[in-house]
């Protein structure tokens, strides 16, 4: 999911409480400029809107601040609330640069039908998420895995998910994904000797 952030720079002098009147959350860009910042403000509904699409640390941006002419990629580094309003004061952003590697948590799609079904069986699907590591512009969108040729009983750990050219997967390689498991059988009335009949009285 490609995510694009416009934020305008922060006039020199205004006040953070001032701002957020005006419906502005104050923000900070850092990186771009060796230790530099630039001081920005983003309107509060978009940044709630971002908030609710990325996550911090983790979700690559496309941030664009048009009246410095600057566009690039970045993170979200910092969100600073009220403790209990929840209410947004300032965020954070850093800058990242094409080639670098990020960390990054992806969604887990499973594609085509599990050939274990025909007999009954059920796709588990323990993992829905899954770290990696990979360069800046090389992030997937999701990682997809075919069941296809699942039988019951199969099972799929991390380090045998395939995974595109340049990612890593930084979760525990035993960490099972995918599990194809037999159908519960069902509880027959009566079963070890029980009777359905009722007591005489």
């Amino acid at each position: 999911m490609n995510i694009t952030v416009e934020c305008k720079s922060r006039p020199e002098g205004s006040k953070p409480r001032a701002l957020r009147r005006e419906g502005l959350i104050p923000a900070a860009l850092y990186g771009h400029d060796g230790a530099n910042s630039v001081s920005l403000t983003i309107p509060a509904k978009e940044a709630q809107i971002l908030l609710r699409q990325a996550a911090i640390n983790n979700t690559l941006i496309d941030l664009k601040i048009p009246d410095i002419s600057w566009q690039g990629k970045a993170l979200i580094r910092e969100v600073q609330a009220h403790p209990w309003k929840r209410t947004l004061n300032h965020l954070s952003f850093f800058t990242v640069s094409a080639k670098q590697q990020v960390e990054i948590v992806v969604p887990v799609m499973l594609v085509g039908k599990a050939a274990g079904t025909k007999e009954g069986g059920i796709v588990e699907q323990i993992m829905t998420e899954l770290k990696i590591s990979c360069s800046a512009d090389n992030i997937p969108e999701s990682i997809e895995i075919d069941v296809s040729n699942f039988e019951i009983g199969s099972l799929l750990h991390v380090g045998e998910v395939v995974l595109p050219e340049g990612v890593t997967a930084l979760e525990d390689s035993e960490r099972t994904v995918i599990a194809i498991v037999a159908p519960a059988k069902a509880t027959v009335a009566g079963e070890a000797g029980e009777s359905t009949e009722t007591p005489a009285i």
